[in-house]
C-alpha cells in the first residue's frame, strides 16, 4: 500500500509576541491519506485523515517570518518538528490502518431493530 500523506495546516491562532504581530503560536493541523492503489466504490482514491491542534514554541522569534510570507510548507515542518518524528510515524500508521480497514473491512456496524 503506498499512501501518499498531506498536511493541511492553513488555520492557525495568531497574537503580538514581542513586538512581531500575527505571530503563530497554535496550528489546527489535517493530516490527510491518500491511496491510489485502492479506490472505493466510486473509483475514488481510500482517505483517512487524522486532525488536532499544535502549540507552537514562541520562545525564539529570530527567524521571524511576516504571516503574509508563510507557507503550507513551512507551517508544516513547524508542526512535525513540534510533535517529534515518533509521533508523526505514529500519526501515519494511524491513517494506513484506517485505509486498510477500509479496503479489507475487518467487522461490519449495524443496527438493531432495522
Amino acid at each position: 500500500m503506498a499512501i501518499n500523506y498531506t498536511w493541511d495546516v492553513k488555520t492557525v491562532d495568531v497574537k503580538t509576541i514581542d513586538g512581531n504581530e500575527d505571530t503563530v503560536f497554535n496550528v489546527h493541523w489535517i493530516l490527510k491519506g491518500e491511496d491510489d492503489a485502492n479506490t472505493n466504490s466510486e473509483g475514488n482514491p481510500q482517505t483517512a485523515s487524522v486532525y488536532s491542534t499544535q502549540i507552537l514554541d514562541t520562545s525564539d522569534l529570530s527567524n521571524f517570518t511576516a504571516f503574509k510570507d508563510l507557507t503550507n510548507d513551512q507551517i508544516t515542518g513547524w508542526v512535525e518538528s513540534a510533535l517529534g518524528e515518533d509521533k508523526v510515524t505514529e500519526l501515519k500508521a494511524n491513517i494506513s490502518n484506517q485505509i486498510s480497514g477500509l479496503v479489507t473491512p475487518t467487522h461490519e456496524t449495524k443496527i438493531i431493530g432495522e
